[in-house]
Formats: C-alpha cells, structure tokens, sequence
C-alpha cells in the first residue's frame, strides 16, 4: 500500500490511478461561474417606491442591426416613468433619462436592474445616487429577478398591431411615442385589476373601483341566485415586490 496526499492507494487498484491523482485539476464551467450573491428582496406599499428598469432590442430589416429601447417602470403602479428609444445601449443616455423622470415624477427609494454594463455603470451609478435613490440588480443567471420590465416589453410586443420590424430609428421613436400613453392611460392591465396604471399610480382608481362595485351590487340585488356569496370587485394589491418573503407574497394575493 502507497500513501499519497491522505489518501491510501491499494496495489491491487489500477496502475494508472496515481498519474490521475497528480494531474492538476481543470476549472470547469460551472467552476468558473461568478457565485448567484444575494437574493433581491424588494417590496412597495405605493408608487413611487421602487422602480425596475431594462432595455430591450427593437429589430430592423438589416443585418446586425438593431434599435434598442430603454424604459423605467414603476413596479406599483407598473406606470411607464421614462423611456426613449436609441441606435445603441449607452450609460449616459440611460442617466439622462433617469433625470427626465426624476424631474417627472420625483426619485424613488430603489431602482432594480438587471446586471448588464449599462446598468452597472458608473454612470447610471452616479445619476441615481446623487438623488438618493439605492441600486438593486439581478442575481447573475437568475432570469426571474425582473419580472416587471420583462413583462412590461412583452406586453408591448405581443400587442396586436405591434410592427416586430422598423425601418428606421425615427419609426421605432414614433412608435414608442404612441404606445406608452396608450399603455399608462388606457391599457387594462390584468396585473393591476384591470385598471389602467396611470388610474393606480395617481390613486383614481379608487374611484373606479367605486362605480365599478355599485354596477356589481345592483346586479346581485337584481340576480342573487346567480351568485355563491357576495361579490367583491378586485382592487389592485396594497402590495407589490420582487421575490417577497412568504408572508408579504399572501398578503399581496389576498388583497388582489
């Protein structure tokens, strides 16, 4: 028997097991993977809290090319706060239009990103943390830790009439420029109740829910059988995050 580095090797076991044991050992790619970090936590109780931001590709007819649009989403609210659409992903266009919608709307506590260079900079760094405003990012290799800005671009590209294809930057702007009014006043987004998220983030929802609860009431008046208990229209949840803990998740799902 052959003692090497702690380990007994035993003369009946393969002669070329002792040259395996002294080759050096090749990182793999697993190994080479940066560690997760962190999980973000992040909750809003109202707008204005946090916001969650990304850029996303717009495609054109050539090769190679493609516009990319930027866009910061009030996670509450799910309001469109600031966008613009660009030729290409840079820092200090990102920062600029983070001034815009402080300007717009005041800072929130945190902005949540994903872990791309733009996100990342100093920049964008620098922009927010003069307002005050705390970073929080993706955990790297982890898809679902933005689920909001995700959302809110498929949203945008599964919307019928949606052109999948612009020609020029100019086309994809004008596009832009039309969808978000569209998508803060108008859409019924079913994440919020099937309010609009500019009715959630200015608080004129309640309203809405009012009438939409008094139809309701008039109908079970007129119609009870048609009904297993009283019904309840649905209000946008007093709670909204990202991987909230337990507690929160149920109580966000219980106000919805």
């Amino acid at each position: 028997m052959l003692g090497l580095g702690g380990y007994t090797l035993n003369s009946e076991e393969p002669a070329g097991i002792e040259e395996q044991m002294l080759r050096p050992k090749v990182p793999t790619r697993t190994q080479n993977r940066q560690a997760r970090g962190k999980k973000p936590v992040l909750k809003a109780t109202g707008p204005g809290q946090v916001w969650s931001w990304d850029i996303t590709d717009l495609y054109s007819p050539y090769k190679n090319k493609v516009f990319k649009a930027y866009s910061i989403i009030d996670i509450f609210s799910r309001q469109i706060v600031g966008y613009r659409v660009e030729e290409r992903e840079a820092d200090h266009l990102a920062a600029h239009m983070f001034e815009q919608a402080f300007k717009d709307f005041g800072a929130p506590n945190v902005v949540h990103a994903d872990s791309g260079a733009a996100m990342k900079s100093n920049a964008v760094k620098n922009a927010l943390e003069s307002h005050g405003v705390h970073l929080s990012h993706n955990r790297p290799y982890v898809s679902n830790d933005n689920p909001f800005s995700e959302s809110g671009f498929r949203t945008m590209k599964y919307r019928p009439g949606y052109p999948k294809v612009f020609a020029t930057l100019e086309d994809a702007r004008t596009y832009l420029a039309e969808y978000v009014p569209w998508y803060n006043r108008q859409h019924k987004h079913s994440g919020i109740a099937l309010f609009s998220p500019a009715q959630v983030h200015d608080g004129s929802w309640e309203q809405v829910w009012q009438v939409r609860q008094q139809a309701l009431e008039d109908y079970y008046r007129r119609h009870p059988a048609r009904f297993h208990r009283h019904p309840v229209t649905p209000a946008p949840a007093g709670i909204v995050g990202i991987n909230l803990p337990s507690e929160d998740a149920g109580a966000a799902l219980q106000a919805a």
